[in-house]
């Protein structure tokens, strides 16, 4: 059941001034500034999976859908992080070590099907003994298989697992598809395998496949980034402003001007994201929000660790918030939304964490 909400303005100013606070005073120079490294794609994953969690309550949990505006309405641009992500690590990974395909599956399958299982044991476990509620033998054979062909907010186990097929497709063809010797054309292959894939007839539902095509150019155009990063283009452009501008302090003003340009047009493309205007509009916009996302976190020379926190746990948080806020509340009902949403993202970090480390000593096991 959907949530009312008073005064949904009010609290979601309130949210944003105790959650921007909380990022601020976290912030902590890179060891490695303008460099891809785990700091950033955590950074990264974090803001990613806050944007789906904040557009999953924003629009499909409570009634009022100007609660956490404009937080919530990057969901999509969300989900390309975590593509483009996957691609260049996975990519990254292969040029620094080659796998064989053994080595990748045993590695790569393990740690993304065994904490979706656990998930997927507690999710059904809670919906059983607190409110009753069972599904069809075949849809939960399905869901531990890592098939979802429905992704109904409302109704399916965990809508937000069709992003679980989606990325498997990935992992399956990667260290098939993949060549050290010729990452552009492994990108680009990739890319073609994707799209005429997308293009068959899947025994997924309508909505689900235009999703798929949506994000389909997101998982190649990281592998063709982890080509590029081992150029260092962010460290190049940092040479080059010194050397234009002669000394660090001009250089790093001049970078923060391009850095508060490139949010400004993150703003302006998250708003106007040419939603309902067909795919191809929609993909491209949402591509440009997020690589100027990514090109400003290139070119800042901090990061925040309370969004490493949160990408660190990305996944775990991506498998549970959505059921548990959903169908099993035990927060909003007794807390201001802005308040109780803060608690609900300390309870997710933890809840992830504890998770994390139970996958990773039960796969060492």
């Amino acid at each position: 059941m959907r949530i009312n909400i008073a005064d949904p303005v009010f609290q979601t100013t309130l949210f944003i001034i105790f959650f921007a606070l909380a990022v601020i005073a976290t912030l902590k120079r890179d060891t490695k500034p303008y460099e891809m490294d785990h700091a950033h794609t955590d950074e990264l994953k974090g803001v990613a999976i806050l944007m789906v969690v904040f557009s999953h309550i924003g629009y499909f949990l409570f009634e009022d859908t100007r609660f956490m505006l404009p937080l919530s309405i990057a969901a999509g641009v969300g989900v390309n992080i975590f593509l483009f992500l996957s691609g260049f690590g996975l990519t990254s990974s292969e040029l620094k070590v080659k796998k064989t395909w053994r080595e990748f599956y045993a590695k790569r399958l393990k740690t993304i099907f065994v904490p979706m299982w656990i998930a997927l044991i507690a999710i059904l476990a809670l919906d059983y003994f607190l409110i009753g509620k069972t599904y069809e033998l075949s849809v939960v054979i399905k869901s531990f298989l890592g098939y979802f062909p429905v992704a109904d907010i409302f109704t399916s186990i965990n809508s937000a697992l069709w992003y679980f097929t989606f990325i498997l497709f990935y992992y399956l063809v990667f260290p098939i598809v993949f060549r050290r010797s010729q990452p552009l054309f492994s990108a680009l292959v990739m890319l073609l395998l994707g799209y005429l894939v997308t293009r068959l007839a899947l025994p997924v539902t309508k909505d689900l496949l235009k999703l798929y095509q949506l994000h389909i150019l997101l998982f190649p155009l990281g592998m063709v980034f982890a080509w590029l990063n081992e150029k260092k283009p962010g460290v190049k452009f940092q040479e080059v402003l010194i050397k234009v501008f002669h000394t660090s302090l001009a250089a790093g003003i001049v970078r923060y001007l391009i850095v508060a340009g490139l949010v400004f047009v993150f703003g302006y493309t998250a708003v106007h994201s040419g939603v309902g205007k067909g795919v191809t509009a929609e993909q491209l916009s949402s591509i440009v929000t997020m690589l100027v996302l990514i090109a400003a976190f290139l070119l800042k020379n901090v990061h925040s660790e309370a969004l490493v926190i949160f990408g660190k746990y990305s996944y775990e948080i991506y498998l549970l918030h959505w059921p548990i806020m959903y169908r099993h509340d035990f927060i909003y009902k007794y807390l201001p939304a802005s308040l109780g949403t803060l608690l609900y993202l300390l309870i997710f970090v933890a809840v992830g964490f504890v998770l994390n480390k139970f996958v990773k000593k039960l796969i060492r096991g």
